[in-house]
């Protein structure tokens, strides 16, 4: 009998991570994990956590009754490239949530989340297609984010924020709660820099760091 094929997009440091927490929820369902297998097509190793390393065409290429992918690319673009690559190719978008997550009411939360360890979504949230939250990171009531939003470690959302498509929020940054009426807004492909604190509204395009977060000088 035929069975479905998952993979894991990315064989370096996020991929790794995400690995142990896609074994743990296929177990869950009964599925083998010798279904489980990385895709990469930019690493010579053909073996990582003792899952093998295929590359996409070999991926396509393995009998399966369906195929399943989570894009743990950190970078919003890629990950919007390869998504659209696999959707046209047929491949589901995989969504994975780590056992310990916690989510409250009302959450929405588009295909393909990668959701880390202590991870935290409140209540009242409307998450996009691709959203990485990793290990702490929380999203608090009221939010709005968009599609391919990396949050890195620690990222603290406070309510009534809105985050943009390709937005990158850097470790242990902050983002200020904002106002029912006015929410804090960060632009789409803004990036948030590590440790930053954001207190006002982010332009599109435009990287912050600092406390208070102030435009990046070059």
């Amino acid at each position: 009998m035929t069975l479905p094929l998952f993979a894991i997009y990315g064989a370096s440091g996020y991929g790794r991570e995400i690995m142990p927490l896609a074994r743990a929820q296929l177990r869950q369902q009964g599925i083998l994990s010798e279904r489980l297998v990385f895709v990469d097509d930019a690493t010579e190793a053909r073996v990582v956590l003792g899952h093998p390393v295929l590359r996409y065409t070999e991926f396509m290429g393995t009998e399966a009754s369906g195929r399943h992918v989570a894009l743990a690319i950190a970078d919003g673009s890629v990950r919007e490239r390869l998504a659209g690559r696999c959707r046209s190719d047929g491949v589901e978008a995989w969504t994975i949530v780590a056992e310990n997550v916690v989510m409250l009411d009302g959450i929405e939360l588009g295909e393909g989340a990668l959701l880390s360890p202590f991870a935290m979504l409140t209540s009242n949230i409307r998450i996009g297609r691709h959203f990485q939250a990793n290990i702490y990171s929380y999203v608090a009531h009221d939010c709005v984010i968009g599609d391919f939003v990396t949050f890195a470690p620690g990222v603290c959302c406070n309510g009534n924020v809105v985050v943009e498509d390709h937005a990158y929020i850097g470790t242990g940054a902050i983002i200020r709660q904002g106002k029912p009426e006015k929410p804090l807004v960060i632009g789409r492909n803004a990036m948030v820099g590590m440790g930053a604190v954001v207190t006002r509204d982010v332009p599109s395009g435009v990287t912050v760091v600092g406390n208070p977060a102030k435009p990046l000088v070059k």
